[in-house]
């Protein structure tokens, strides 16, 4: 499902609202969290899941086309825990 299936999707469980104005909802919403993650907060919705920011180590590779031993620096990376029902809903 990409985003204007979603749009689509919410849409048809919310009678008297426009696709533009569930978009901009959908958008804003999105944005608000990246910009949270961004700035080092964990943004945790009840039932579904939490964003965060997460720290790798630095550590040893390998280049792929000649072999040669590299060092990958350390880096903060987006992260997605799902909840507990939303688990429950997939496993079911």
């Amino acid at each position: 499902m990409n985003k204007a299936e979603l749009v689509d999707a919410i849409a048809s469980k919310l009678e008297g609202t426009t696709k533009k104005e569930i978009d901009a909802v959908l958008s804003a919403a999105l944005e608000s969290i990246e910009e949270a993650v961004a700035s080092g907060d964990k943004v945790t919705l009840v039932g579904f899941g939490s964003f965060e920011p997460r720290q790798r180590q630095e550590r040893s590779g390998r280049n792929p086309r000649t072999g040669e031993e590299m060092t990958i620096p350390a880096t903060r990376v987006p992260a997605f825990s799902a909840g507990k029902l939303f688990k429950e809903k997939v496993l079911n």
